[in-house]
């Protein structure tokens, strides 16, 4: 029996399964409100004793992947007051193997779990075997992280690349990074490319038009409803955020020469699937100078399933048991 959890600042996922000579099978599955509970512990234990209830007990291995960087065997979750401690866990809940991974580690693990059908092409290239692969994907936060070949399988490489520091590409990307400075010292990609980047590039054009904005307590989501409607401000920031998108992946594939492919997750994309897949967001990848024609050449795909994460996780659990 194997754990896995995939924990972000608005939901947390858990699965159990069974491991065989088949593969896994899926004996439970829940999402959370992550907002809702004051640790993971708690989360979790309400989880178990659920699934204690239903006959579902002794669980050999867990994977817990965590939006937040992972020192040691401890983890942060970077949108919530959570802190996870692997040897905490394992005691607690009797789980004898168990790692912490990043969120973005598991997505990249996830990459062998999913079918073509569960992605969308966004461009061809010309794939390398074996070559470095990069992920990236915008939600609650930004996530990035680099996949490299090792003996027969890709292991992923963690990263926070989505705190360096925002580069404007245009002159009107320019006056949003004045815009934004003058409320805060610093402006980093995952400020921008996130839920609330979106409202933040929204509020951005109705002050730029001097329209009128959107109900008080709109979100991402009616932004981007918005601009399905026609709002012009809303249209503006949706352009602009896979613009900025766009040019960040790039940057990540230059980064990590991701001949392999570039892979686009998060919970974002998918929603604006039409904007992702009209020309901007490659037009601005392998917008990249002398770089370009490089760029030209690696795949970039879209991952429409919403819990690669976690089925990359159940993948590192079950690799546990070897």
């Amino acid at each position: 029996m194997i754990l896995a959890a995939d924990i972000g600042g608005t939901k947390t996922l858990l699965q159990l399964s069974r491991a065989g000579a088949a593969g896994l099978e899926v004996l439970r599955e829940q999402r959370f409100d992550s907002e809702a509970y004051a640790d993971f512990e708690s989360l979790l234990n309400e989880f178990l004793q659920a699934a204690r209830a239903a006959g579902i007990t002794d669980i050999t291995a867990a994977c817990i992947a965590v939006a937040g960087p992972v020192t040691g065997a401890q983890a942060k979750v970077t949108n919530l007051p959570w802190l996870i401690r692997a040897d905490v866990l394992k005691q607690r809940f009797s789980i004898p193997r168990l790692r912490l991974i990043n969120d973005f580690q598991a997505v990249g693990y996830g990459i062998d779990a999913i079918t073509a059908n569960d992605m969308l092409v966004l461009q061809a290239g010309r794939p390398e075997a074996r070559a470095p692969r990069a992920v990236i994907g915008a939600g609650t936060g930004l996530g990035e992280g680099i996949l490299v070949w090792q003996q027969d399988h890709y292991e992923v490489l963690p990263s926070e690349g989505g705190h360096v520091d925002f580069a404007p590409t245009s002159a009107v990307q320019r006056d949003f990074l004045a815009h934004m400075c003058e409320r805060q010292a610093r402006l980093s990609y995952e400020e921008v490319l996130s839920g609330k980047g979106l409202v933040s590039l929204y509020r951005f054009f109705v002050q730029r038009h001097g329209a009128t904005p959107l109900a008080l307590d709109f979100d991402a989501a009616a932004v981007s409803n918005a601009a399905e409607r026609g709002d012009v401000s809303a249209e503006q920031a949706v352009e602009m955020f896979v613009r900025i998108y766009g040019a960040q992946a790039g940057n990540l594939a230059l980064t990590s020469l991701a001949a392999g492919g570039v892979y686009v997750a998060g919970g974002i994309a998918p929603r604006i699937r039409e904007r992702m897949t009209d020309g901007t967001f490659i037009a601005a990848f392998c917008d990249k100078g002398a770089m370009k024609s490089l760029l030209t050449h690696y795949p970039v795909a879209l991952i429409l399933d919403t819990t690669i994460g976690l089925k990359g996780a159940a993948l590192v659990a079950q690799r546990l048991l070897v």
